[in-house]
């Protein structure tokens, strides 16, 4: 691979691209094993708030209404391929941040509240440059090109479950998307 040093935060070696499929199901843990990485996550934020506008309109909630939010680091090989904030309907989903602490995992923590399968229903995807605390928590430097994708997963009734960005360091991951994804 590549090496790449960054001032104070040492020196590291960028290897190819980890294909990232998106699709109707979107599984991170999934994707990195399939790609032949061992993936791992580490959880920077947990907790309940108001939600936002956007996230209001995203979820389908009343202006105001309480959201679960999750924030933080998804790894391949140990290396940040991405950082994670999704917003959940904590009204809901009131074990929700308990079951998401425990398991370390959405699909789980779903599962338990009730919602045994979910899916993707839109993805945006806009290429920006990495501000100094994403540059930060992806051990890249300041400007670096970040994918960023904004998606709302729904539940198998069509109702909005989850709304999440996803700022993926661009030199480490290919977002891919197959034919029938498209239609």
């Amino acid at each position: 691979g590549t090496v790449h040093a960054r001032r104070g935060a040492g020196v590291f070696v960028a290897s190819k691209p980890t294909d990232y499929p998106l699709g109707r199901r979107v599984r991170f843990h999934q994707n990195m094993l399939v790609s032949g990485r061992t993936p791992s996550r580490q959880m920077l934020r947990l907790e309940t708030r108001a939600c936002d506008p956007r996230e209001a309109e995203a979820l389908a909630l009343p202006p105001g209404a309480p959201v679960h939010l999750v924030e933080g680091l998804s790894l391949a090989d140990g290396v940040p391929v991405a950082m994670f904030r999704s917003v959940f309907p904590a009204t809901r989903l009131p074990d929700f941040l308990a079951t998401m602490a425990q398991t370390n995992s959405v699909t789980a923590a779903l599962a338990q509240a009730g919602v045994a399968d979910y899916t993707r229903s839109s993805t945006q995807i806009t290429a920006i440059a990495a501000d100094a605390l994403l540059a930060l928590h992806l051990r890249l430097p300041q400007s670096a090109p970040l994918l960023r994708t904004v998606a709302v997963n729904v539940d198998p009734a069509g109702q909005p479950i989850e709304f999440g960005t996803t700022w993926f360091a661009g030199e480490r991951v290919a977002l891919t998307l197959q034919a029938a994804d498209l239609s």
